[in-house]
């Protein structure tokens, strides 16, 4: 699905960049803006999901085996997160090939320039992903199941090495353009992939917001560094 009208949250943007308030002088400002405009009006985020059932038989508290893909999600932490869950739903989202030639071009001619846009494109891909988990929990919520917030490969435990059979199983280098390096990186850059679960009753207590202090990259995060987490 072609994602249309999402804005930058320039908070967001900001963040990326480091800036807890400090002053911006008039020129910089109006690069920012011009980073801003330049992402919402050339990018267009492509997003995908599918769900699948969670088998009950093959998952314990180290791993999730998901039915009808194959897919295994390593980690106490991804069984935490999907525990009592009766399906999980995996999505992906990408600003595609335009956001990498725009980046390249910009890292040529200006590295303040490049390092604005690659934060407003980072926003804007988390804009993206945010409004497909609404799509996700929408549909879940028309079929009267519940689901808990998205939680992607490289947090907690859930090791990026499982990103080739998630972009697999969703079929993403075929349907969105979205491929996986030999050191398990998402191409284009700017992408993100997650897991929902979804539950017939109530998440678990705990599932509904997850907790630095479970993270076992809770000391080195670098999002904690900027007030934020993985989770909101």
């Amino acid at each position: 699905m072609d994602a249309e009208g999402l804005r930058v949250d320039r908070a967001e943007a900001l963040r990326y960049l480091g800036y807890e308030g400090q002053d911006m002088d008039a020129d910089l400002e109006r690069r920012f803006d011009e980073a801003v405009a330049a992402c919402e009006r050339d990018l267009r985020a492509r997003c995908v999901h599918a769900v699948f059932p969670v088998d009950p038989v093959r998952s314990d508290a180290d791993r999730v085996t998901l039915a009808g893909c194959g897919l295994v999600l390593e980690g106490r932490d991804i069984a935490r997160h999907l525990d009592g869950a009766c399906e999980a739903a995996l999505m992906a989202c990408t600003l595609g090939a335009e956001s990498e030639r725009a980046l390249r071009l910009r890292a040529a001619t200006s590295p303040t320039d490049a390092l604005l846009y690659d934060a407003a494109a980072s926003a804007l891909v988390e804009a993206a992903a945010d409004a497909e988990e609404a799509r996700i929990v929408s549909d879940a919520a028309a079929r009267g199941l519940r689901a808990n917030f998205r939680f992607s490969p490289g947090f907690g435990d859930l090791p990026l090495a499982v990103q080739p059979a998630f972009l697999a199983a969703l079929d993403a280098p075929r349907r969105i353009g979205l491929s996986v390096t030999s050191a398990n990186l998402l191409v284009p850059a700017k992408s993100v992939t997650a897991v929902v679960g979804l539950f017939a009753g109530e998440p678990p207590a705990g599932s509904a917001r997850s907790t630095c202090a479970s993270c076992g990259l809770a000391e080195s995060c670098p999002l904690r560094s900027q007030g934020r987490t993985c989770h909101g």
